[in-house]
């Protein structure tokens, strides 16, 4: 085998510190890849790859330019992969053997600072999970580009773990080499994120301050290895980062990750979209950084009541003030997302465009002091006394960068005129060797009476002076010294015009160095107001969401919710906000939620397509929406405050992890059944419905049962198993609704109102119809039911001849003057007596209903002869 190149060679050693990831290794004006990170990146990114060598030893290669690489390495980032970004780390020039070049950035995706990658609304988590022992772990989670960061301490095992990751919409997770191959593979068959390593967990002296309110060694272990995670791979300041919150599951409703998902809270279940989902419907927010709070506390729900009043009293003011939420939603347009910049000024790649940005924003904090002041209620009261103006830092920002600065920091135009006396120099000279230069050229032109002669400039010859061929005859002879000959003219320059040359250009490259090095103070200066400027955004943030939750409740015509410490439910004419949006409001029916000691659980019965999902949906995201602090949708509403939402409503397979609709239907209510308490919200939409019907009858009874006597918690159950609805004479904290249809001209009418009792009949084939199925197997369908409907009439009918035969049988009387009816054998026949031995060996329980009518059929053929 040929020797590699030095080259090569050197690639191969960085790429030996980087094998997970792609190594984007700077020749000139491209980043190669080489060997397999070639052929992966060509197939990935749908580019050409080359080769690099003879034939016989020919390295695979591929390449993008160092000036769009952006947009390649942030469709590598979107598909999880990392990369390496190798630079040039000396001058050429002044390399002796091979440039030395070393990476100076890992990019993933837990760790990407901007781009398309990130979305304004959402934050970019990188998590880390630490076993502390067997189901118990340490889970930390940090946004890069805003700095905050959480934790808390994970008691349901790695189911737990996966669910929290999944939730939260974790992009990358960093474990220790050393965890366990079944949790690896659990992370890589359910959950599409990054997995990284990091065996360091000795906390740096530099974060201990962000650490001081964890008690817990262990939590801190599990920081560290995040932090020295980042340290490693990011290689650049994370003074943003922030201190770190502890917090704990009952600080919180808690909604698992199915339930979550179920509900459609942050986005839909079929096409992952906003669009659909409860997020979509109460985010009125005008910043970033709002929306991305907004989703926050639409997964975390309060469940202390004076904090949850507190926000909803802020909500109220909002509604009666008008024109002062008005004003605030136009101040707050003109912020921007300072706690993005304030991660881009740690970081050092703020630009100057930002830095405007952040002008503009600070600009806007006086007027947003003096609108909330006139709110005078409690919770804004608070945060006014948190919020700083950084007047110094506003005052540095509109002394010295210009309004409309370029994109690139080294081009210079950024610095205004005033900020700094050498730099006006430089721009003084430069100007007014410009403008000799325009003299001079109007000057040539009047002496030689060459009107088409001109003074160009480019970056090989400098200035020059330029004659076309047909007017060189009219130049006086030596007037000029010839510089370069063009096909149709030719380049002249004076000693006079050189010398203003060498001034102007010392000029120019002067202020763009010295812009930049004044760029760099300002933004030192500004990365000292890191901490004022994340404060500032929480308080922004916090008022965006309130204004958020006024505008939607006013629009759509909420109420206030109130709280029962009864556990009383009383909500009238609850709606389902975002069904309610999607269609016309004045064709959505709205339904009374009534449940208290009494009524703890409601079985619901009714067709398919009435709205049974709905009731049930529409009750937890009202419950959900009065717990962040919003307005609810109906016109009154009595809660309680639930501790945890629990749902399954909806069948879906878990194919990644080999599991059925039944399966998942089955772990879902487990889950339900072993986390709830009396105080939860358990919403369970046809459970049995996966398996045969005695099987799933059994199943369903034995769960309301459960939920009734040891759990004790509200709960709508809704069923097709109408044989349920008995249970309402045995368990007295039942009550059967049902949502009511009605047939007109043989078609059957949803009318989508709940009412108390049970329904009398299914309606499958009408919604067969509906889906416009065959109308071949309409009828046939119909005429199946008619025939099981009349078998099932006839068997009943013979059960009541053979009661009425008995009760008819003579009685005899007694000596003593009493009446007692004698129990008098019924006389059968050899054939009847046969039937009776055939019916003992019948093993019901696993029959299905079809089998058993035809058993039923057969016996009564016997009888008939």
């Amino acid at each position: 085998m040929a020797q590699h190149t030095p080259m090569i060679q050197q690639y191969l050693g960085i790429k030996a510190q980087y094998k997970d990831a792609f190594l984007f290794f700077r020749l000139g004006d491209f980043y190669e890849l080489f060997f397999e990170d070639a052929k992966l990146a060509a197939k990935e990114l749908e580019i050409t790859l080359t080769g690099r060598g003879s034939d016989k030893e020919r390295i695979p290669m591929c390449g993008v330019p160092y000036h769009s690489a952006e947009q390649y390495i942030t469709q590598l980032i979107e598909k999880g992969y990392k990369i390496a970004i190798c630079e040039q780390v000396e001058d050429p020039r002044e390399a002796k053997g091979v440039v030395k070049r070393e990476v100076v950035k890992l990019i993933t995706p837990g760790t990407v600072m901007d781009g398309k990658t990130i979305s304004d609304k959402e934050n970019n988590y990188i998590t880390s999970v630490t076993e502390f022992n067997e189901g118990k772990f340490g889970f930390v989670r940090t946004d890069l580009t805003t700095g905050e960061s959480a934790i808390t301490v994970l008691t349901g095992g790695i189911e737990e773990v996966i669910f929290e990751l999944a939730s939260i919409g974790a992009k990358e997770v960093i474990v220790s080499p050393n965890i366990s191959e079944s949790y690896l593979g659990l992370f890589k068959q359910r959950l599409a994120l990054t997995i990284s390593f990091e065996e360091n967990e000795f906390l740096p002296e530099s974060f201990q301050s962000l650490c001081e309110s964890l008690q817990q060694e262990q939590l801190t272990v599990t920081v560290a290895r995040l932090y020295n995670y980042l340290v490693r791979t990011q290689r650049r300041s994370l003074d943003h980062l922030q201190k770190v919150q502890y917090y704990t599951a009952n600080q919180y409703m808690k909604i698992d990750y199915h339930s979550k998902r179920n509900l459609e809270i942050i986005e839909t279940i079929r096409e992952k979209k906003k669009k659909g989902s409860l997020f979509w419907i109460v985010d009125a927010t005008v910043t970033a950084m709002g929306a991305r709070l907004l989703k926050q506390w639409l997964e975390q729900p309060l469940i202390d009541q004076s904090e949850i009043d507190e926000r909803l009293t802020v909500v109220e003011t909002f509604i009666e003030q008008f024109f002062t939420r008005e004003e605030l939603r136009e101040a707050l347009t003109e912020v921007y997302d300072l706690e993005r910049l304030a991660g881009k000024v740690a970081y050092g790649n703020v630009n100057a465009r930002e830095l405007v940005q952040l002008r503009r924003s600070l600009q806007q904090v006086p007027k947003i002091v003096q609108i909330v002041k006139e709110l005078n209620v409690p919770l804004t009261d608070r945060l006014m006394t948190t919020i700083d103006h950084c007047e110094d830092l506003l005052d540095l920002l509109e002394t010295s960068i210009v309004d409309d600065p370029p994109l690139s920091v080294k081009d210079g135009g950024m610095i205004k005129a005033g900020y700094n006396s050498e730099l006006d120099q430089y721009r003084d000279a430069s100007l007014n060797g410009k403008k000799w230069i325009a003299a001079l050229e109007q000057k040539e032109r009047q002496e030689t009476g060459i009107k088409s002669l001109k003074i160009g400039y480019n970056k090989v010859f400098g200035y020059y002076i330029e004659v076309t061929k047909a007017n060189i005859q009219n130049l006086p002879e030596g007037r000029y010294e010839r510089k370069q000959t063009l096909a149709n003219a030719e380049r002249y320059i004076t000693p006079e015009l050189k010398e203003k040359e060498t001034l102007i250009l010392e000029a120019e490259e002067k202020i763009e160095q010295l812009e930049y090095d004044l760029f760099q103070g300002i933004r030192e200066q500004v990365k000292s107001y890191i901490r004022q400027l994340q404060q500032l955004a929480k308080t922004i943030s916090t008022l965006d969401v309130l204004q958020s939750f006024a505008s939607i409740s006013n629009e759509q015509n909420f109420v206030r919710p109130k709280f029962s410490s009864d556990r009383d439910i009383n909500i009238k004419d609850g709606r389902h906000p975002v069904v309610e949006k999607m269609i016309n409001r004045g064709q959505y029916v709205s339904n009374d939620v009534v449940m208290n000691r009494e009524r703890e659980i409601l079985l619901i019965t009714g067709p398919n397509m009435a709205g049974k999902s709905t009731y049930m949906r529409q009750l937890a995201l009202t419950s959900i929406l009065a717990q962040v602090g919003c307005f609810v949708p109906a016109t009154e509403a009595v809660l309680p405050i639930f501790d945890q939402i629990f749902t399954r409503i909806g069948a879906a397979d878990d194919l990644a992890s080999g599991q059925s609709t039944f399966m998942v239907e089955m772990l879902e209510t487990k889950h339900a059944l072993t986390n709830a308490t009396e105080n939860s919200l358990i919403l369970l939409d046809e459970i049995g419905r996966g398996t045969s019907t005695y099987d799933g009858m059994a199943l369903a009874q034995a769960i309301v049962e459960y939920i009734h006597e040891q759990i004790g918690a509200k709960t709508l159950f809704s069923t097709h198993y109408h044989e349920l609805t008995s249970l309402e004479h045995q368990l007295e904290r039942l009550t059967n609704v049902h949502v009511s249809a009605v047939e007109e001209d043989g078609k059957v009418v949803f009318l989508h109102k709940v009412v108390d009792g049970q329904a009398d009949r299914s309606y499958g084939i009408y919604v067969a119809q509906l889906a416009e199925l065959p109308q071949h197997v309409i009828v046939r369908a119909d005429e199946i039911l008619h025939q099981l409907e009349g078998e099932e009439k006839q068997v009943v009918s013979v059960e009541r001849m053979l009661l009425k035969e008995q009760e008819e049988q003579p009685v005899q009387l007694s000596l003593f003057g009493e009446e007692k009816k004698q129990q008098k054998k019924p006389q059968i026949n050899s054939t009847e007596t046969a039937i009776i031995k055939d019916l003992k060996k019948v093993d019901i329980l696993n029959m299905t209903p079809f089998e058993a009518l035809q058993k039923l059929n057969e016996i009564q053929m016997k009888l008939k002869k």
